[in-house]
């Protein structure tokens, strides 16, 4: 009786069913050394190295300027990202939970959440479809199978989703056996670059010491596409860090864990433009080897990378969706999420739309960033008060309109202002800026 009663414990267990509520200190084991793994091997991935890639092949920039502009602006972003831990790490609650402390229970629940969501779903269906895409090619050059696309994808998107539903302990346990093998295909990699392969390569003191046609300002436009790529991260980086041991080492390992991990990201993409005009290094690399043991460990690194930012997504996607509907609960808002993300990964052809897509989320994204960075570090001082704890906890904390205003402020900057001046990046500054004038000033009453 008592070994059935211990399984159906450990069953319980096996699947996260926390949702809105705060993890018990009791379950906040992670250490900032796990996080660092987490991270970097969240940051590591394809869609990832398009903006390193382009301030080569779009910007002229040097290799050397490519990496050093979008690094910089990464890592802004980064701080930021890692600071807004803080909500999980100190009380436990999930992302965007804690924003109903800033945006008010309803500027959460019907418009921010549902907006992370759409993100969420749409990165984990676009980074499904470009799995898909290699899995069959690997499965064509070594293996002589081939598969059709509708079945490796619906395949994928259903292993990752169900990863998501189990919860942080399948992203820690998953990220923590593949650090490795990631850091051993960018080491491949790179020998294949410098070696040459079978193509273009072995050029790497040309490539270091090249002169571009890269400005200044080109560089800051770069890092402030850079910065405003990962600057969203502001409203999901609690989701993770309720887990942590400690605060500290929550901000300590997500802050490394990125930056490391885009390092090496900004580095591949932006080599791989400057040696082949070309931004996917998974997919060059392996085009420039005949060694079916480069080939098989190229292609292990890009599957798993495409799975662990893909967990993450539908982690923190099903999350938002619950703070939107939370009489789902966290497991039916994780399998709503996942069979929504397996669905859509069946039409490629929503990669062809993905600048407009993207671009419309961000208009929305960007300016509510703004907002909850100048809310939480300059207004409430990285802490949350016993009043609004108890507001939190009563489900009683009214729409904040300082956030509405400055928000649309936001998106009115960023729709007017031309591509050429950074629109995103103005636009979060701007809506931070107003929105701390505002509640400062008392200008317009929550």
């Amino acid at each position: 009786m008592k070994e059935n009663e211990l399984a159906a414990e450990k069953k319980e267990h096996f699947i996260e069913r926390l949702g809105l509520e705060a993890v018990p200190v009791s379950m906040r084991l992670t250490t900032a050394f796990d996080y660092i793994k987490i991270q970097t091997a969240v940051s590591v991935n394809a869609g990832n190295f398009l903006v390193p890639a382009l301030a080569v092949l779009e910007g002229g920039l040097t290799f050397l300027q490519a990496v050093f502009s979008v690094v910089a602006g990464a890592v802004a972003a980064f701080f930021f990202v890692s600071l807004l831990s803080l909500p999980g790490s100190v009380y436990g609650f999930p992302a965007q939970f804690s924003v109903r402390m800033i945006l008010g229970t309803k500027g959460a629940m019907y418009l921010s959440s549902p907006v992370r969501a759409l993100t969420s779903l749409y990165w984990f269906s676009v980074q499904t479809i470009g799995g898909a895409y290699i899995v069959q090619e690997i499965l064509r050059r070594i293996f002589q199978i081939d598969l059709p696309f509708l079945l490796i994808s619906v395949f994928l998107a259903m292993v990752m989703a169900y990863l998501a539903l189990v919860g942080f302990n399948a992203i820690k346990t998953f990220t923590s056996y593949f650090t490795p093998v990631l850091l051993l295909g960018a080491t491949v990699m790179l020998f294949v670059y410098f070696t040459g392969g079978t193509g273009v390569g072995g050029q790497p003191l040309e490539i270091l010491s090249a002169s571009g046609t890269g400005s200044a300002g080109t560089m800051f436009f770069f890092a402030s596409l850079a910065f405003v790529q990962y600057i969203s991260g502001v409203s999901a980086s609690s989701d993770l860090a309720r887990y942590g041991k400690t605060p500290r080492g929550a901000f300590t390992g997500i802050f490394i864990g990125n930056t490391a991990g885009f390092f090496c990201t900004a580095v591949l993409g932006a080599y791989t433009a400057a040696v082949s005009g070309h931004w996917n290094p998974f997919l060059i690399t392996s085009r420039m080897t005949d060694s079916v043991l480069f080939l098989i460990i190229i292609f292990a690194a890009a599957i798993g990378s495409m799975v662990s930012i893909n967990i993450n997504n539908a982690y923190s996607g099903g999350f938002s969706l619950l703070n939107s509907v939370p009489r789902l609960g966290r497991v039916k808002s994780a399998l709503i999420f996942g069979a929504a993300g397996v669905m859509l990964s069946t039409y490629p052809a929503i990669v062809d739309e993905a600048s407009s897509f993207i671009s419309a989320l961000g208009m929305l994204i960007i300016p509510l960033s703004g907002v909850i960075v100048a809310d939480f570090l300059l207004i409430k001082k990285r802490k949350f008060s016993e009043a609004d704890l108890q507001k939190l906890a009563e489900n009683s904390i009214e729409l904040n309109r300082n956030a509405l205003y400055s928000g649309g402020f936001g998106l009115l900057v960023y729709m007017l202002l031309p591509a050429d001046y950074s629109p995103g990046f103005i636009a979060f500054a701007l809506s931070a800026a107003a929105y701390y004038v505002l509640s400062k000033n008392r200008i317009v009453r929550l």
